[in-house]
Order: structure tokens, then sequence, then C-alpha cells
């Protein structure tokens, strides 16, 4: 089966496709760093929408999500942002845990999704 890797660079690709299935790595705002969490979580799913449509796939395809925030404090503010934007029937397995240091301390939220193409 072919593997299919984009966005890539010597550590990481940003997608990888195996046969019908989509792997983002860890997402972060790159268009917001240091902004509040609801302005990188909308960045971080526009970025993740982007990716899945170069991949053959989209939202509603989304099988697993793993979210990291440096702070709990602020799961209410980053899933008003992550509600809207999930599809009604399509919500996908997801863990949230908080992680209080991510790549650097302008990103407080990173988004990791499974998806099916």
């Amino acid at each position: 089966m072919t593997i299919t890797r984009s966005h890539s660079n010597q550590r990481m690709s940003q997608c990888v496709v195996h046969g019908d299935t989509v792997y983002l790595a860890g997402q972060v705002a790159q268009s917001a760093p240091g902004g509040t969490v609801t302005a990188q979580t909308q960045a971080i799913l526009a970025q993740i929408d982007s990716l899945l449509a170069e991949a053959g796939s989209d939202k509603t395809e989304i099988l697993s999500a793993t979210i990291w925030l440096c702070s709990m404090d602020d799961f209410a503010e980053m899933n008003a942002v992550w509600d809207a934007w999930v599809p009604e029937g399509h919500a996908p397995a997801r863990a949230c845990v908080e992680s209080p240091r991510l790549a650097t301390p302008d990103f407080t939220v990173e988004i990791g999704i499974i998806a099916a193409k």
C-alpha cells in the first residue's frame, strides 16, 4: 500500500496518507501564535480543513482527535470553537489533555487528527 507524505521536512510531515487513512501531525496556530485560545483554535481548525482537503478528506471523515491545552482553564473556550466547527452527527473519538508546555510558549493549543478518506 502506498504512503504519501506532504508538507514534509527532515523531522516530520504535516500530512501522511496510507490507504484510506489520513494522519495529520499536531497542528498549532501558525497564523496566530500568541493569540487567544479562540484565535489559535480557529486558526488550527482552518489548517486542518485545508490539509484534509488536500488529502481528499474533510472534517466529516475525522475518526479521532487529540487536543493538547497548556491549561485546562481554557477547556470551555476551546470547546466553544470546536463545537461550532464539528458538523452535527460527525463528532470523532476525542481526547483532550493538559500539557503545560507545547513547542513554544506562543502556542496554547495543539490538535492532532486521524481521518478516513
